[in-house]
């Protein structure tokens, strides 16, 4: 399986995903931690995350797969949705609630 196929296989196969450097208890970045603390806040139980840190070609590749340059990474479903920075703006308004309700997440 090339990188590609192994990030597509995580997407699809955990409701929710997190690339993110580091890990929930021990996040090795500012956004990554907000990442966290958000999902957290909006009581997601079933978290996986994925620490870019610890291989280099899904680090490289999920900037591939999304289009996106950043990390952490949000999927939900399959589907991305951001960046922290979006995750926040999306929290903070209650998007961020209704879409993980919406989809059977919380």
């Amino acid at each position: 399986m090339d990188t590609q196929d192994v990030i597509r296989e995580q997407v699809t196969t955990n409701p929710v995903v997190l690339y993110m450097k580091g890990t929930p208890q021990f996040p090795q970045c500012g956004f990554s931690s907000t990442a966290v603390q958000i999902l957290s806040a909006c009581g997601v139980k079933n978290l996986h995350t994925v620490n870019v840190l610890a291989d280099e070609a899904i680090r490289q590749g999920i900037k591939q797969f999304a289009n996106w340059p950043t990390i952490p990474q949000l999927y939900v479903n399959g589907e991305f949705v951001g960046g922290s920075d979006i995750m926040r703006e999306m929290y903070q308004s209650g998007e961020m609630q209704q879409m993980l309700k919406d989809a059977g997440i919380v």
